[in-house]
């Protein structure tokens, strides 16, 4: 398990130094930022990747890589070619619902590994129902569950309400992924020693999902 910590921690720092980098480099920045114009009209396809490394600010970072870290361990215990399928499937999904969602909006931009953190957590809820995660300042944990119910229904919201400078469309996209992910291993492998999967708790959160479907399908998240 100590080697694959390294490869979380080289994850954590390569995007912290690509992060730093972006704090005093403004032209780098901007040209590896997630930007609708410049990805549909510049074919700059390479920032649906790149934009995950970049931040907005330290606290950002901090957040993303603090949440990565502590699910990233738990993933890993499912193999290092299920890890990296579920972050990086989580980021690109994360990216293409907010570049569709955003498609008629050149100048609409973001960055952050939130798409590909929002994978890893909710990969690591449906693979272990019994997880609980704990939200700051309250004094004490909840079920992953009832969490993923919160998050995805905010984060439909969020998209609807255009709620606040967050990319709930990113943290979205990377959620379903993560979600798919997990189900698939769970059909392949049901008696792995590290999976605790109750259905009836993936149903339950499939119903913000399912708005969330309605919405892209009927264009009417915008």
């Amino acid at each position: 398990m100590e080697d694959f910590n390294i490869i979380v921690i080289g994850i954590i720092a390569i995007t912290a130094v690509f992060s730093l980098k972006g704090f005093n480099d403004p032209v780098f920045f901007e040209r590896y930022k997630f930007n609708t114009g410049a990805i549909l009209r510049g074919k700059q396809w390479d920032r649906m990747i790149t934009s995950a490394f970049l931040h907005g600010d330290m606290v950002h970072l901090f957040f993303n890589m603090y949440t990565f870290y502590f699910f990233s361990t738990f993933i890993l215990h499912f193999g290092i070619l299920f890890f990296f399928i579920t972050y990086l499937g989580a980021v690109l999904g994360g990216n293409f619902l907010a570049l569709w969602m955003h498609k008629n909006e050149p100048y609409y931009s973001a960055v952050g590994a939130s798409g590909g953190v929002s994978g890893i957590l909710f990969a690591a809820i449906i693979l272990n129902s019994q997880i609980a995660i704990g939200i700051f300042p309250l004094p004490f944990s909840i079920p992953g569950w009832i969490f993923g119910i919160i998050y995805l229904a905010y984060s439909v919201y969020g998209m609807k309400a255009q709620l606040g400078n967050i990319g709930h469309d990113a943290h979205l996209g990377g959620a379903v992924i993560g979600i798919i992910c997990a189900v698939g291993f769970v059909f392949l492998f049901p008696y792995h020693p590290y999976v605790s999967f109750q259905p009836r708790y993936l149903l339950i959160m499939l119903i913000p999902i399912a708005v969330l479907a309605y919405q892209v399908f009927t264009n009417k998240g915008r």
